[in-house]
């Protein structure tokens, strides 16, 4: 197995339609899935597309507890409005976070790391991890999605105004009324 490359915000792979995936068990797809595996877990990532590392073909992997999950040439159906706000980072765009709006729920269909045929439901976190990484496979990347480009900026920026905010807070809750 292999840490792979992975791509970043302005490499043309992150802005194409990905292709299906004509042969799931062929050895170089089964290698790819396994090299995926390994760059999301090194890179403590919840989700990754191939798009993500250079390889335009319709396959995303995600953490399943602690294991590591895929779906090749997936479909992906909203269930709920996609109204449903949390904050996201992405390995293509190191640093940063934005908090977008994804559905609560989505079907989901395609072909497991074996190649059979898998559908089912997420909700929470796997549907927005799930969201993100179709979107890969579609040539989007999150800021595109966000409503709100305030709520968009460097991780730790982000952290130091979460926790002055909170400080405020407590203060102003500790302070007796007048």
């Amino acid at each position: 197995m292999a840490i792979l490359k992975i791509a970043r915000m302005g490499h043309p792979v992150l802005l194409q339609v990905a292709e299906p995936v004509a042969d799931p068990t062929a050895p170089e797809i089964q290698d790819l899935l396994e090299n995926m595996a390994e760059t999301m877990l090194d890179a403590s990532g919840l989700g990754l597309a191939a798009p993500q590392v250079h390889v335009p073909l319709r396959i995303f992997v995600w953490r399943n507890g602690d294991d590591v999950a895929a779906l090749i040439n997936p479909e992906i159906e909203l269930l709920t409005a996609a109204d449903q706000r949390g904050w996201e980072g992405c390995l293509s765009i190191p640093g940063l976070r934005g908090n977008v709006e994804r559905a609560a729920r989505v079907g989901f269909r395609g072909l497991d790391a074996e190649g059979r045929a898998v559908e089912g439901e997420a909700e929470g976190m796997l549907a927005r991890v799930m969201q993100h990484e179709f979107d890969h496979l579609n040539g989007i990347l999150y800021p595109t999605r966000m409503s709100d480009l305030s709520l968009f900026g460097f991780t730790d920026e982000l952290a130091r105004a979460a926790a002055a905010a909170q400080q405020q807070q407590q203060q102003q809750q500790a302070e007796p009324p007048r």
